[in-house]
């Protein structure tokens, strides 16, 4: 990987991602070691037949769907009954603020969230659902409705190239916190139910509006929140002199004067730890990605339940 990758994605990366995209899933049925197994039973179903019960036979019942066993034992007509599964929409909501223009090690947050997007539009794509996208930056929020399309996932994915190389910290743009609930609710005048939602992003902004506007959306639908974050965030004490700045002004400081440096790393922790314990209190799985390892090891590791080789 070259240092410009690490800065800025490219839809000739995010395409080859598709090679990358198995291994994890985000189907109800999840793998023993897979951060999603043990939930609730979904409503939301994959696609095929799903055997639901037996029950006496009913006239006008197909009489394929007899069980000859049961009905033998019993006496009774028995008949087999299915679930048909329904197809599953998914929506990829990614987060391209200048706030997850911030990289220590491997790759900027926003090059992993492109990412994960990427991977996630693969793997849906590969196993016949329809994906969809929400693109958001600072200023613009782009939607597109979901579908089977190679074409359109292209498309999107080329749109969401542009919004990346946009991010720049001279770029004189003002971080926005209200940008994340502004994509939250064109998520929800985009969906109606049975979709499954996977919302990427530092949760930069996170308040009030932005918990209801996820609620709202769980209700109908299911939803997964990808947390990124740089482990700079959190161990910002060690690093030397900084220079910071909000796209307007930049400003150099010591971390360790003025205990600066711990002090932001507790507002990091606290801002973290109460995202994600809202988002539990709701019943809403938090999939941690960082930047200083392979996207693709990571949501295998935690979607997959694989064990991961270094």
């Amino acid at each position: 990987m070259t240092e410009e990758e690490g800065i800025y994605t490219s839809l000739q990366s995010l395409v080859r991602l598709r090679y990358t995209a198995g291994g994890f899933s985000y189907l109800p049925k999840q793998p023993v070691r897979s951060l999603l197994a043990g939930r609730k039973r979904s409503k939301l179903r994959g696609r095929g037949l799903d055997f639901d019960e037996l029950r006496h036979y009913r006239p006008g019942d197909d009489i394929r769907t007899m069980d000859w066993r049961v009905t033998n034992r019993t006496g009774k007509p028995h008949v087999r009954v299915y679930t048909e599964e329904r197809d599953r929409p998914v929506i990829v909501v990614v987060d391209q603020r200048l706030p997850m223009f911030f990289g220590s090690e491997l790759k900027m947050k926003s090059v992993v969230a492109a990412e994960v997007a990427a991977m996630t539009a693969w793997r849906v794509l590969g196993v016949g659902d329809r994906i969809g996208a929400i693109l958001f930056n600072d200023e613009r929020i782009l939607d597109v409705r979901p579908s089977r399309s190679e074409k359109k996932v292209m498309a999107w994915l080329g749109d969401l190239e542009t919004m990346n190389r946009q991010l720049s910290v001279n770029s004189g743009t003002i971080a926005r916190p209200e940008a994340l609930a502004e994509a939250l609710d064109a998520t929800q005048r985009m969906i109606s139910h049975d979709y499954l939602v996977i919302l990427v992003s530092d949760f930069f902004g996170w308040d009030e509006r932005s918990l209801q506007g996820i609620r709202r959306i769980g209700e109908h639908n299911d939803i997964i929140c990808t947390m990124v974050y740089d482990p700079l965030e959190r161990d910002i004490s060690s690093a030397d002199q900084l220079v910071v700045s909000d796209g307007r002004y930049q400003l150099e400081i010591d971390p360790v004067r003025e205990d600066l440096g711990q002090r932001f790393e507790a507002s990091v922790e606290s801002s973290y730890a109460n995202v994600q314990a809202e988002l539990l209190r709701h019943q809403i799985p938090v999939i941690p990605v960082h930047t200083s390892d392979s996207t693709a090891a990571q949501l295998r590791k935690q979607l997959g339940g694989q064990r991961v080789l270094q």
